[in-house]
């Protein structure tokens, strides 16, 4: 009876070595009989727990899905948000939120995720500097990329755009580079915080072409593009989306763009290497996380969700429009991409000599 008890219909539901334990070391007085009711309920309490399970994959999402984003509304990675948002809800079948925690290059949004529970109702919408620049930038950084979250799905890669207050009397990278030679000093950029790409990006400009300029970081991109076309800063490199737009409505005005060719969203406006900076391409990238320790179940279910509504055409000609190129990348594969971005970035950040502390 003890050896039937043992056969590998058990294996599926319950580890062996527990089993072997069990079976081999008896209590003394303990008969036939008792072995055989507890290997029947060891069996049934397996069985039932596999059942639990199975329907928690196939009720999950079970409440509303929460994205956070690490900086404020009305910036791009919102504007990615509220494209995926409308039609993630009609695949999940459940209400998605969007929650703005701004601060901090994106960080104070990373720890709300990194804190929240691992069931997958909680994720974060991140970029390029939250994911594999903060990791290499800042000295003491609260999250690991891949060890405090866990790949959802890549959903865009993006290039930039840099851009100038329009009332400057430049029309091209070129001119730009001039006037800001004379003026060694006297000219500001923004960004949407330390540490994120549109810190980074004029960084290495600055390495490229041997300019000074100064770093005034804002609490997000929205309120930096504010003083840009204000006339408080002169200069920024902000992702298409949004830099489009505003190119478009003469707020503020492109010289040129990170990609290796021109953006379709911006397609009178160079590359910066046809503006005579060779090999200077950087193209960003949008992603979704979850909390370590999500089950797999809800994850492989987040990410079949975007996998879908990224292959819808009017989403993927509504990101091309707005400067995206869409990207979709499973779970697996987009942890072997960070995984590649992580040292490739790191080695960036040490060239520019940008460090926070």
């Amino acid at each position: 009876m003890a050896r039937r008890c043992k056969a590998s219909r058990f294996s599926a539901f319950v580890r062996l070595s527990q089993l072997k334990q069990f079976l081999h070391n008896p209590a003394k007085n303990e008969n036939t009989v008792t072995r055989f009711i507890h290997c029947f309920f060891y069996l049934i309490l397996a069985f039932v727990m596999g059942l639990s399970s199975i329907a928690n994959a196939q009720t999950f999402p079970s409440k509303p899905i929460r994205i956070v984003i690490g900086f404020p509304a009305g910036g791009p990675l919102d504007l990615h948000a509220r494209l995926l948002a409308d039609k993630l809800q009609g695949v999940l079948g459940q209400t998605v939120l969007i929650d703005y925690k701004a601060g901090a290059g994106g960080t104070v949004g990373a720890q709300d995720v990194m804190k929240s529970t691992p069931d997958g109702h909680t994720i974060m919408l991140a970029n390029t500097g939250v994911l594999v620049i903060n990791p290499a930038i800042y000295a003491r950084l609260p999250y690991g990329t891949l060890k405090d979250f866990v790949p959802i799905a890549r959903t865009a890669m993006q290039p930039l755009a840099l851009l100038v207050n329009p009332q400057l009397p430049v029309r091209n990278l070129k001119e730009f580079t001039d006037y800001v030679a004379s003026r060694p000093g006297q000219v500001n950029y923004g960004s949407a915080g330390n540490g994120g790409i549109s810190h980074l990006v004029p960084e290495m400009f600055k390495s490229a072409s041997g300019l000074f300029m100064v770093h005034i970081p804002y609490r997000g991109s929205a309120p930096a593009f504010t003083d840009l076309m204000a006339g408080q800063v002169q200069f920024m490199a902000e992702s298409i989306p949004q830099a489009a737009n505003y190119h478009k409505q003469g707020k503020v005005r492109a010289l040129a763009v990170t990609s290796r060719e021109r953006s379709p969203a911006l397609p009178d406006i160079p590359t910066v290497q046809e503006s005579g900076f060779k090999n200077f391409v950087v193209v960003g990238f949008y992603g979704f996380m979850a909390p370590a320790g999500t089950p797999k179940e809800a994850v492989d279910v987040l990410s079949n969700a975007f996998k879908t509504v990224l292959s819808q055409p009017d989403i993927s000609k509504r990101m091309v429009e707005q400067g995206a190129d869409p990207a979709f990348l499973g779970s697996e594969d987009f942890k072997k991409f960070l995984t590649d971005e992580l040292p490739r970035w790191a080695e960036v950040v040490k060239k520019s000599g940008a460090r926070i502390d």
